[in-house]
C-alpha cells in the first residue's frame, strides 16, 4: 500500500484525521527533506527515506520498490498532494501498487482563512513556477484568468531566480482589475513564523512576497471590512 499523504501546512493541528492515521500505519515515511522535518515528532519509530528538492522521481520510484516488499509507504506533500504535489506522479509510476490520496489543506485554502473570506465566489490556483511549465502559458494563464474576473491564488510567486515574475503577473493583472482590488500575502500560512499583508494591486510591495508566501487576489466584488478580505457571494443580488 502506498498513502499520497498531504501534511496540510505541517504541524499535527492542521493534519486531517485521515493524514495522521494514513502516517501512523505506514512502515516507511518518504518525502523531501523540508516536509519530513515540519513531520518528525510523528515518525520518531519509522524508516525515513528523504531527499533535496528537483529529486521527485527518484523519491516516487524510491517508494514505490519499498512498497513491493510488503511494506505499507506514506509519501508526504506539503498542503494537499493533489495540488502541485505528489499524488499525480504516484500513479503515473504506480505499477499494481494499491495507491491511496489522502487529502490536504491547501496553502490558499490555509491563507484565506487567515485573510478572512477572498475565496467565496470562483477562485483559480496558478503557480508563477516555470519549472515545468512554460513562463509564457503562465502569464497566459493570469491574463484569462484575470480577464474572467476570478479569484487568483498565485503559489510559487517569487524567488531570487524568478524576482520580477510576480510583478510582471499584476502587470497583467492591472488590465483587467482595477488598482484598488485588495490583495492578500501570507507567509508561512498555518506555520511558526506567520505574516499577514492585505494590501490592493497598487499597493502592494514585492520585496516582501517569497517562496514561503500565498498571494491572493480579489475580483470585482473583493472589498476590505475590519482588516479582512471578503468577496462578496451574491447574496444580496438573490435576496
Amino acid at each position: 500500500m502506498i498513502y499520497v499523504v498531504g501534511i496540510g501546512s505541517g504541524g499535527k493541528e492542521t493534519m486531517t484525521y485521515e493524514a495522521i492515521h494514513a502516517i501512523e500505519k505506514s512502515d516507511t515515511i518518504v518525502g523531501y527533506k523540508t516536509y519530513i522535518d515540519l513531520v518528525k515528532d510523528m515518525i520518531k519509530e519509522k524508516q525515513v527515506v528523504s531527499n533535496g528538492m528537483k529529486q521527485e522521481i527518484d523519491r516516487v520510484k524510491k517508494a514505490v520498490e519499498i512498497s513491493k516488499t510488503g511494506k505499507t509507504v506514506s509519501i508526504i506533500s506539503s498542503g494537499d498532494a493533489g495540488v502541485y504535489g505528489m499524488a499525480g506522479l504516484v500513479l503515473e509510476l504506480a505499477e499494481e501498487e494499491e495507491v491511496k490520496i489522502i487529502s490536504g489543506v491547501t496553502a490558499s485554502t490555509a491563507a484565506a482563512a487567515v485573510l478572512g473570506a477572498p475565496l467565496m465566489h470562483d477562485f483559480c490556483h496558478i503557480s508563477l513556477s516555470d519549472l515545468l511549465t512554460p513562463l509564457d502559458l503562465i502569464y497566459k494563464r493570469v491574463e484569462f484568468a484575470s480577464e474572467g474576473d476570478f479569484v487568483i491564488c498565485l503559489y510559487n510567486p517569487r524567488s531570487k531566480g524568478r524576482p520580477d515574475y510576480l510583478k510582471n503577473a499584476f502587470e497583467i493583472i492591472k488590465k483587467f482589475k482595477t488598482g484598488k482590488t485588495p490583495v492578500g500575502i501570507v507567509k508561512n500560512a498555518g506555520r511558526d513564523g506567520q505574516n499577514v499583508q492585505i494590501c490592493t494591486i497598487d499597493t502592494i510591495n514585492y520585496e516582501s512576497v517569497d517562496m514561503l508566501s500565498i498571494v491572493i487576489i480579489g475580483n470585482s466584488s473583493t472589498y476590505i471590512k475590519n482588516n479582512k478580505i471578503i468577496t462578496k457571494r451574491g447574496y444580496e443580488r438573490k435576496y
